[in-house]
C-alpha cells in the first residue's frame, strides 16, 4: 500500500493489516516505544510507524539509521486528533538497504547551495520532494488543459538549422572531429563532412516548425526542451531548459491571450486542488504571502494595458527605477513588477511593443512602429509568458527580415507558409522552469530542474 493511500483513504483501509515500502526519513526511540518516520515518494507527509519492544528484532530495528530503506507489515490505526492522523502499528519490519555513515543530507536544515553540490540525493529533502511533486504536476495539468481544448501535440526538432529568435546564442552540434576540422580552399569549416552537410545547432524553440503544423492541424502545441548558449550566471537561467508553445490558426492577438490566461488558470488550480500539502509548505517555509498571490491570479481577470500606456505611467516615477524608461526600451523585471503589483495589483498583459526590440516573425501594426504581441506579467515575478500574432503577410515578414538582418534563404521554408494557404495564427511561449518557480515560490532556476545545467557547470 502507497502511503498516499493511508492518508487518502485511512477510514476504509482502518484496522487492516497492510504493507509498506519506504525510507525513514526520522526516527525517535525511547526504551518502550520507538517511531519511524517513514515516506514512499508518493505523498508529501510521512507515515508514522509505531515500533514497540513486542517486535521481535526491535533492538536492530532501533538502530537502523535514517535514510535506510525498510519494508514494515502492521496495523493501520486512525488517530484524527493527533499530531499524526494515520499511522502504521508495526507487526514486523525488514531492512532492505542501510544509509552509510557518510551519508551528507543530515535531518536539519541545509542551504539550497549545499544541497546543489549533491543533485542525485535533494530529491529526498522536503523541499525538493515538494518541488519536483509540483513540477510534475504541472506537466499534466499542461498536457490536460491542451488535451481538453482540442490541441494536438507535435513534437518539434531538438537539433535545426534555423534560431528561431535571431539571438545567435545556440549550441553547435556536430561530428566533426575538433582535432582535425576539415576546411574548404578558403580556409572555412567545411561543413559538407559533417552530419547534416550543413550547420546545426541545439534549438532554442520549437515555434516556428509549429507554426507549419498549426496550418494544418489548426490548434496545436509542443512541450520540449530547449537550448540557449547565454553566458549568463543568474537565478533566472539555464543552458537547457523546457517550453511550452502552443500555435493557433484563425486567432489574433486577443485570442492568444485569452488562451494563456485560462492556462495559467487551470495550472493554477489543478495544483493547489491536488497537492494543498505541499502547497502549504512552500507558503509556510519557502515563499509567505505566495498562496495568496497565486490565489489572486487564478480569480483575476487579467488587465490589458499598450506598451505606449506603461511607459507613460513608468515615466512619472522614473527616480524609483534603477533603470530610467522611455519609449523604445525594454521593460525590465523592476517595471514589469511595478505594473503589476503597484499599479494594476494583480496579472496583466502588456501589448504592442516597439517593432526594434521584439522578433522578426510578430506581425507589424497599422501604425508602423508597433507589433501585435503581448508580455503576461503577473505579481512576484514580472513576465511570465510572451506571444505574438504572427506576420501572416509575406512582403511584410520579408520586409522585416532584412531590416534584421535575417538571410531570406535561410527561412524559405517558412515564408512559404504565407504563400501556400497561410492564415492569421498566432501563439506564445512560457518557460516551464519559469511556471514551476513562479507556483512554488523558489528563487533560483537550479533549484526546480532536477538536474541543472548552466553555464561553466554540468552538474
Amino acid at each position: 500500500m502507497e502511503v498516499k493511500q493511508c492518508y487518502r483513504e485511512a477510514s476504509a483501509h482502518e484496522g487492516e493489516c497492510i504493507h509498506i515500502d519506504g525510507w525513514i526519513r526520522q526516527s525517535r526511540i525511547s526504551k518502550n516505544v520507538g517511531f519511524l518516520m517513514v515516506n514512499d515518494g508518493t505523498f508529501f507527509k510521512p507515515l508514522q510507524v509505531v515500533i514497540t519492544p513486542s517486535l521481535e528484532n526491535y533492538e536492530q530495528v532501533t538502530h537502523i539509521p535514517n535514510g535506510s530503506s525498510i519494508a514494515v507489515d502492521g496495523i493501520l490505526k486512525v488517530t484524527p486528533n493527533s499530531p499524526q492522523p494515520v499511522e502504521l502499528e508495526a507487526k514486523k519490519v525488514e531492512l532492505l538497504g542501510s544509509n552509510a555513515e557518510d551519508y551528507p543530507i543530515q535531518n536539519k536544515r541545509q542551504s539550497m547551495e549545499f544541497l546543489r553540490q549533491f543533485p542525485y540525493l535533494r530529491s529526498r529533502t522536503n523541499t525538493f520532494q515538494a518541488v519536483f511533486r509540483t513540477r510534475s504536476e504541472i506537466a499534466y495539468a499542461i498536457h490536460e488543459f491542451f488535451h481538453s481544448h482540442g490541441f494536438t501535440y507535435v513534437h518539434t526538432p531538438i537539433i535545426t538549422a534555423s534560431d528561431a529568435e535571431g539571438a545567435g546564442e545556440m549550441f553547435q552540434v556536430t561530428t566533426l572531429d575538433l582535432n582535425d576540422v576539415p576546411r574548404t580552399e578558403e580556409g572555412k569549416v567545411n561543413y559538407k563532412e559533417d552530419f547534416f552537410a550543413t550547420p546545426a545547432h541545439l534549438t532554442v524553440s520549437g515555434q516556428l516548425e509549429l507554426e507549419s503544423f498549426a496550418m494544418s492541424h489548426r490548434n496545436v502545441y509542443t512541450f520540449g526542451p530547449a537550448f540557449r548558449a547565454e553566458h549568463s550566471n543568474t537565478t533566472r537561467h539555464a543552458a537547457e531548459f523546457w517550453m511550452i508553445e502552443p500555435e493557433i490558426a484563425f486567432a489574433d492577438l486577443t485570442d492568444m491571450m485569452d488562451l494563456a490566461e485560462a492556462m495559467m488558470k487551470h495550472i493554477l488550480n489543478a495544483v493547489m486542488e491536488r497537492l494543498p500539502e505541499e502547497m502549504e509548505f512552500f507558503n509556510r517555509f519557502i515563499d509567505k504571502g505566495l498562496k495568496e498571490r497565486l490565489d489572486l491570479v487564478r480569480k483575476a481577470n487579467f488587465a490589458r494595458m499598450t506598451y505606449t500606456e506603461a511607459i507613460e505611467i513608468l515615466s512619472k516615477v522614473n527616480d524609483r527605477f534603477e533603470f530610467p524608461v522611455k519609449w523604445g526600451c525594454d521593460l525590465q523585471s523592476e517595471h514589469e513588477r511595478y505594473l503589476t503589483e503597484e499599479i494594476v495589483k494583480g496579472p496583466l498583459f502588456v501589448t504592442d511593443y516597439p517593432k526594434e526590440i521584439k522578433s522578426f516573425y510578430m506581425r507589424l501594426n497599422d501604425d508602423g512602429k508597433t507589433v501585435a504581441c503581448a508580455d503576461m506579467l503577473v505579481p512576484g515575478i514580472g513576465e511570465l509568458i510572451g506571444g505574438s500574432q504572427r506576420e501572416e503577410r509575406e512582403d511584410v515578414l520579408l520586409q522585416q527580415m532584412k531590416d534584421k538582418g535575417i538571410a531570406e534563404k535561410d527561412y524559405q521554408w517558412y515564408t512559404d507558409l504565407r504563400r501556400f494557404g497561410g492564415c492569421v495564427h498566432s501563439g506564445y511561449g512560457l518557460g516551464f522552469e519559469r511556471c514551476v518557480m513562479y507556483v512554488t515560490g523558489m528563487e533560483n532556476i537550479r533549484d526546480v530542474v532536477p538536474y541543472p545545467r548552466t553555464v561553466k557547470s554540468l552538474r
